[in-house]
């Protein structure tokens, strides 16, 4: 009888706690569609953005927030799965990929360009390293000049190309120097970049719904883009786009990547060490630490410091090369914008807080709105969180 009652007792103990748990976590995710709502909504609406994706990670769990509709022609509706062109936070992936290369030996952040591209040698690669592509230090312009239209022709323009400042000097962002990059890392590993990517490094990090190239048979979730004069656009892949624009991706991707780079997720041991290696500061510009890639700021920072960096990174700018390089911190945080013609992509995460933001949108509009809306979002939510405890 004794034992009966205990039993009865454990199971009414277990329901009671599970319906507080549930309780607790609606009550949450009530308060995040509200912080999200109140700053998402106006969001779009001063903007006409036809659709948006949110997904945040807090502690582990994700929240999804979907808005309006991936094609005005369609009319069907954003979700998870919404394949957006996510531009220069493409290249972030180039990044872990050449770090992934440096854990296993095959290139070293100090090697000079010309060491891995034959026919730039007797150039001015002589004097630039990866670690000046990684860190847009090299000096190289931003575009690829109009008129290249393959690799061959894009060689015969470096071979002559001078750079205006000696490398680890200035920073200018560039899409070229990143592009570099990933070539150069995927060669290494006697792969394309396609290969590379598509083949090894997305199912590594689970990303089953992202691509360089979208199959056909997936097009269907591929969002109509739109120009900030909502003219229907979608990006025409140049030379090394793969590496510096190209992935198409989805909110339930993108906050998969970002609680990998936060370690809240269980994955490869060494890619997660190639992974958190993205997150070393190697030079301070325009009050932002740039790391191999991703931006970084001490936290708590101002939305005024955050907003000035962001403007800044396309700016040309005096970099301060870090003696030593900065190890990943966590009392940080960590951010990346990226946009081709017709969509705009924008993702941040504060390690010490297990927290994260990913903001996708089928039109191209200021980076400004972006970054304040990513701003405003987390810190209303962790103000809910200390309010709650």
């Amino acid at each position: 009888m004794f034992q009966r009652i205990a039993s009865a007792i454990s199971v009414l103990i277990l329901v009671c706690c599970s319906s507080v748990g549930n309780a607790a976590g609606k009550a949450k995710s009530s308060t995040i569609r509200g912080v999200v709502n109140a700053v998402s909504l106006p969001l779009r609406k001063k903007n006409q953005i036809p659709g948006m994706a949110i997904a945040i990670t807090l502690d582990g769990r994700d929240y999804f927030f979907n808005y309006g509709i991936e094609s005005k022609e369609t009319r069907k509706p954003v979700t998870r799965e919404t394949l957006f062109e996510i531009g220069s936070l493409s290249k972030t992936f180039a990044a872990v990929l050449a770090s992934y290369a440096l854990i296993h030996g095959s290139l070293s952040l100090s090697d000079r360009v010309s060491h891995y591209l034959p026919r730039l040698r007797g150039s001015s690669f002589d004097k630039i390293n990866l670690l000046n592509l990684a860190t847009h230090t090299s000096g190289l312009p931003l575009f690829v000049p109009k008129g290249i239209s393959n690799t061959s022709e894009l060689m015969n323009y470096l071979k002559h190309w001078h750079s205006p400042f000696r490398a680890g000097s200035h920073r200018i962002y560039s899409n070229i120097g990143i592009g570099l990059l990933g070539a150069i890392a995927a060669k290494s590993r006697n792969e394309t970049y396609e290969e590379a990517i598509q083949n090894g490094l997305f199912p590594q990090l689970g990303m089953t719904h992202s691509y360089l190239n979208v199959p056909p048979d997936e097009m269907k979730d591929y969002a109509q883009g739109y120009t900030a004069k909502n003219a229907p656009v979608r990006m025409h892949a140049g030379v090394l786009a793969a590496e510096a624009y190209g992935v198409k991706s989805c909110a339930a991707d993108l906050i998969r990547f970002i609680e990998e780079n936060m370690e809240l997720i269980k994955i490869d041991a060494q890619l997660q060490r190639a992974i958190l290696l993205t997150h070393t500061g190697y030079f301070e510009s325009a009050g932002l630490t740039q790391d191999l890639v991703w931006e970084q700021y001490a936290y708590p920072v101002e939305r005024k410091r955050l907003l000035a960096g962001n403007a800044a990174v396309l700016k040309e700018s005096v970099a301060t090369r870090l003696e030593p390089p900065l190890p990943p911190q966590t009392d940080v945080l960590i951010d990346k914008s990226g946009a081709t013609n017709g969509f705009s992509a924008y993702v941040a995460f504060i390690p010490a807080k297990k927290i994260g933001i990913v903001i996708l949108a089928n039109k191209v509009y200021p980076m400004k709105d972006e970054v304040t809306a990513a701003y405003q979002i987390l810190n209303g939510i962790l103000s809910a969180e200390r309010k709650s405890q």
